[in-house]
């Protein structure tokens, strides 16, 4: 859900553009946002945070994730195709990555992690084409680049400074489009009081880029990076050129190629790979016999829970059985006891009877 909204809103800006300035459509994204998450936010009895520290850090991040990206969108978008800015901003999640690495906010990189993020990227420059002529090489493409290292900047400082400090997604989310409409509107003068003359199509787009794809989408979130992190909530935006080109081809009739396609399926193996659980570590072996049947049981899902519990129980029960079988051949009594059977037929065994004497 979140990569579908996120993913369309490449395609409501470019019809936003058709009527309004870019600075006109990114004060309208960011004050849009800001007033439905503040109805939101007060109607469900929650409060604007209230800390000055707070908001000095919401303005932070307002302006790496908010009005940086949304500006650079915009203008960038004046000379590509939405398709192709859904594309260059999949490259969000290899700037997360490079960045949680330096600030050593991520966790160890799995080689399957770090798989999937260079095949997305492949993925990527597939669909860029990048050794071919074309406009996206251009400014606007360096723009929407930009946009994409500014996600990564904000959710790494989000993920780092704001959630998960008791203060509600919602409140923070709030705020933070509410600095992001204050941090804009100096930029109005260069742009923003240019006539207006819309359209209810290109009326609706703004409506539902502000309200929906703004709003609602980055509420979405901050709730996926305080769930799941900085870097697997960017790594949504690598589902963003799938969503941007198809929309942009059924909607806008923008060009489609085979190479799409491929660089698609690319990007969709990519995100199978960073998507891939790790597997548990391996239980500590007393000693080779038991080891291998310790790591042979855990492997195999039906055998338990995967916390290495049947594994343990099965060697146990294994070591009590030959030990039992021991016993009875060396002449003690844990047969006896461990099995109260009746003797055979022919009477008790050699063993039973050199007890017995």
């Amino acid at each position: 859900m979140l990569a579908l909204l996120w993913g369309s809103t490449f395609l409501w800006t470019e019809v936003a553009l058709d009527a309004l300035t870019p600075v006109q459509v990114t004060f309208s994204r960011c004050l849009l946002g800001a007033v439905t998450l503040l109805v939101i936010c007060l109607a469900t009895g929650r409060r604007l945070p209230g800390s000055p520290a707070v908001w000095g850090r919401v303005v932070v991040a307002a302006f790496f994730c908010n009005a940086l990206p949304f500006a650079m969108f915009s203008f960038g978008q004046q000379s590509i195709d939405s398709g192709v800015a859904g594309v260059l901003n999949a490259t969000t999640p290899l700037w997360s990555l490079l960045i949680g690495v330096i600030v050593g906010s991520e966790r160890r990189l799995r080689p399957s992690r770090l798989g999937g993020l260079l095949l997305g990227f492949a993925g990527v420059v597939l669909i860029l084409a990048p050794w071919q002529a074309t406009e996206a090489g251009g400014w606007g493409a360096l723009a929407i680049v930009v946009a994409a290292a500014g996600y990564a900047i904000g959710f790494t400082l989000m993920a780092r400074w704001l959630v998960g400090r008791g203060i509600p997604t919602i409140s923070l989310s709030a705020a933070q489009l509410i600095a992001a409409t204050a941090l804009t509107a100096p930029t109005l003068p260069a742009g923003g009081f240019a006539p207006i003359e819309i359209a209810p199509r290109e009326l609706a787009a703004v409506v539902v880029l502000g309200v929906v794809t703004t709003g609602v989408t980055f509420h979405l979130t901050y709730r996926n990076i305080a769930a799941e992190g900085a870097t697997n909530t960017a790594t949504v935006g690598y589902l963003l050129p799938v969503v941007s080109v198809a929309l942009g081809v059924v909607l806008l009739h923008e060009d489609f190629s085979l190479r799409v396609a491929l660089g698609m399926a690319v990007v969709l193996a990519g995100v199978g790979l960073t998507r891939r659980p790790a597997r548990p570590p391996a239980l500590q072996r007393a000693n080779p016999a038991e080891g291998t049947t310790a790591d042979r049981t855990t492997a195999d899902p039906a055998s338990g829970d995967g916390d290495g519990t049947t594994a343990v129980g099965s060697t146990a029960a294994a070591a009590d059985t030959a030990a039992a079988d021991t016993d009875r051949t060396t002449g003690t009594d844990r047969t006896t006891r461990d099995r109260p059977a009746a003797p055979p037929a022919g009477g008790l065994p050699p063993q039973e009877r050199n007890v017995r004497q």
